[in-house]
């Protein structure tokens, strides 16, 4: 071989032997491959980064422009090109018309993803009803375009688990090789947002009602738990454990307890017995209350002071621009009567707005409108201007009201937790509430929410979207504003003639001492007009096989079961708003009330069922999570009903999503009796 042979890198490659296709698809395949990677080279690529690769390339090709480049007798010259031009002209010629017409070149068929209007947009708003509710293989595999880009930063974070995309080299015009799959986005899931904090609470225990027959604990109809695990499962995210509180999952619906006949006696119960879907050989004992409900002309006045976050870290679409579009829901519901203030903390507080009637709705919209996010939160003395505002509008037998708004952070003004609790409870007792809003994620505070609203004698609530904000601020304005009922307890003694064991399901957080319950000293909580409040009791019956606590050997001899005795008896504590002395409601669970099948329970009775099995299987319960997702769809779907708000439907959208998220595992026969044959 000549040396000018030697210093043409065509030439060694033309030694190389490939695919053998006819001699002349062969060269014109070389030759378009040629040409293709000089068009290439027109068009300004960026290199690789951290790879030399790119560059090498870049420099060998430079020559076919007349450029000096290495000498291109080193071996790995030749074998560059080699390796890049070869595969090149091949795929030319196995996908053009230079491949023989007898010759079937098998096309890799590549898996395109829907286009984003291709796939059933998701129900925003559970007011889409049943077209909401009904399955789609769509939603059970893919995520939207919105909570891709969310989930993308947070996989991305993880390089180990998260797949690398790769530049194509291609020329262009140039078929390109199938690339993988995409991968399903379950397997892409992100972690529970960074930031957020929750009450750290073990689950309610399994009582042997030998030993314990009392279960006390104060009502709660608080909703944020849900709103919160709804946003996490809509973005393809399991929330924590503690994030989940059964209770205030519960009770997000409305459900069609029997009505209270006068203010003076606020509610009463609906009880109700039948199997347990995770548990045939239990029961459920469920306890239902519903709020009175004043008639029209009734309502109270509000003072109602808005006490807003306006620190840098509220600077997010879903934190305090949601939040003036929330507010501005509320003040639209007001009247004559009510009065709105405005109090911000960030680098400084300041009263933004002086106590104005709310029928001068321009003028508190454009005060709201006009705050912005920025600076550090130091609260200075928000919380003290706040309540200062309050009591200069006092409204007598109304609501006096502070609502704290924030993303987390409660720097208000006073830095000591236990100093601002004190001063809330103070307040509270001087007949001014408060209740928290939470927005956004990332800095999100749940424990000091639920501390300070339980404090406070209100309500708290996560508003994590416009339409949860109709929700919480139009649809339950009357829950939210108007308390009928104060330091609301519930008592259960169970008879252990026909219970052996019982547990609360939820209510976690509410538990109270036997003793507290005739304590009026002991705070509570509280019910507003129309709030319903739902509590769930798994019960063993007496003589089952379904027990798993044994007698104690040397204890007292257990009572015979007595089908025509009691099964409980319930005592319900109360106060008015205006009253520091309790009353007492008092309701025995007779037979009459148990239903042997679940399909004849009510509709309220199988849903709140479906609700509380979700709860234990999304928290990984000891009791509770050997039930499908299917039998609890299907159990939510018997027990729908007229389900007016569409939230019900909603629920069952997120059952589904809760099951891509944390599938149902099959048992493995290796684990269990199966021979090592079968296993192998």
């Amino acid at each position: 071989m000549s040396d000018d042979n030697m210093s043409d890198p065509f030439e060694s490659l033309k030694q190389v032997r490939g695919p053998d296709p006819r001699a002349d698809a062969k060269s014109r395949a070389l030759a378009e491959g040629l040409a293709a990677f000089a068009a290439a080279q027109e068009k300004p690529q960026a290199a690789s980064q951290g790879n030399a690769w790119g560059h090498r390339l870049t420099s060998i090709i430079r020559s076919f422009k007349g450029k000096t480049i290495m000498d291109m007798r080193l071996p790995i010259g030749t074998a560059a090109i080699a390796l890049l031009v070869l595969p090149l002209g091949y795929q030319l010629y196995s996908t053009t018309s230079m491949t023989p017409g007898d010759v079937v070149v098998p096309r890799p068929t590549i898996v395109e993803p829907p286009p984003p209007e291709a796939v059933e947009e998701r129900a925003d708003s559970p007011a889409a009803g049943t077209k909401a509710a009904e399955p789609m293989a769509q939603d059970n595999v893919m995520l939207d375009t919105e909570v891709a880009r969310e989930i993308a930063p947070v996989v991305g974070s993880n390089t180990s688990a998260a797949p690398r995309q790769v530049q194509s080299m291609a020329p262009a015009g140039a078929s390109t090789m199938p690339s993988p799959a995409p991968m399903p986005s379950i397997m892409l899931q992100p972690a529970e947002p960074a930031g957020d904090s929750f009450t750290r609470f073990d689950e309610q225990r399994l009582k042997l009602v030998a030993d314990e027959p009392v279960s006390t604990f104060a009502v709660d109809v608080d909703t944020a738990s849900y709103a919160y695990m709804r946003r996490l499962l809509e973005d393809g995210v399991l929330p924590q454990p503690d994030a989940v509180r059964i209770e205030e999952l519960v009770n997000y619906f409305p459900y069609d307890y029997a009505p209270a006949e006068s203010a003076t006696v606020p509610f009463q119960p609906t009880l109700g017995v039948f199997p347990t879907p995770w548990n045939p050989r239990t029961r459920l004992l469920q306890i239902g209350i519903k709020g009175y409900v004043p008639a029209a002309g009734e309502d109270k006045p509000s003072n109602l002071v808005f006490l807003i976050d306006t620190s840098g870290s509220m600077d997010a679409p879903d934190k305090l621009p949601l939040l003036k579009r929330a507010f501005g829901l509320l003040v639209d519901q007001l009247g004559g009567n009510d009065t709105v203030s405005i109090v911000t903390y960030a680098g400084s507080a300041g009263v933004v707005l002086e106590p104005t009637v709310a029928t001068e709705k321009a003028k508190i919209l454009r005060a709201l409108d006009q705050l912005g996010a920025g600076g550090s939160t130091a609260g200075a003395e928000g919380i003290t201007l706040a309540y200062r505002l309050a009591e200069e509008a006092r409204v007598a037998g109304g609501t006096n009201r502070v609502i704290l708004a924030t993303d987390g952070d409660f720097n208000v003004g006073i830095d000591d937790p236990q100093d601002l609790e004190t001063f809330i409870r103070i307040k509270r007792d001087s007949g001014t509430t408060l209740s928290v809003l939470g927005f956004g994620r990332g800095n999100l505070d749940d424990a000091t929410m639920q501390a300070l609203a339980q404090t406070g004698n209100g309500n708290a609530s996560y508003i994590s979207s416009f339409r949860e904000a109709q929700k919480v601020l139009v649809e339950e304005m009357g829950g939210t504003l108007d308390m009928i009922a104060k330091d609301v307890k519930i008592q259960v003694e169970f008879n252990p003639a026909m219970v052996s064991e019982y547990r609360l399901i939820g209510y976690e957080t509410r538990a109270l001492n036997r003793e507290d319950f005739n304590n009026d000293a002991v705070d509570a909580g509280d019910i507003g007009a129309g709030h319903t409040v739902t509590a769930l009791y798994e019960i063993t019956p007496a003589g089952s096989d379904a027990a798993l606590i044994d007698p104690l050997r040397y204890g007292q001899a257990a009572a015979k079961p007595d089908g025509q005795g009691e099964i409980a008896f319930l005592k319900m504590r109360y106060k008015l708003p205006d009253s520091a002395v309790s009353q007492l409601i008092e309701a025995p669970v007779t037979p009459d009330v148990v239903h042997a099948d679940i399909e004849a329970a009510s509709d309220d009775m199988r849903f709140a069922a479906a609700v509380a099995a979700f709860g234990q299987k999304l928290k990984g319960s000891d009791y509770g999570s050997a039930i499908r997702w299917d039998e609890i769809e299907a159990l939510a779907r018997s027990g729908r009903g007229a389900d007016e708000g569409g939230y019900r439907a909603e629920f069952i959208r997120l059952v589904r999503d809760a099951a891509l998220l944390k599938p149902d595992t099959a048992a493995n026969p290796c684990d269990s009796t199966e021979s090592d044959e079968a296993c192998e």
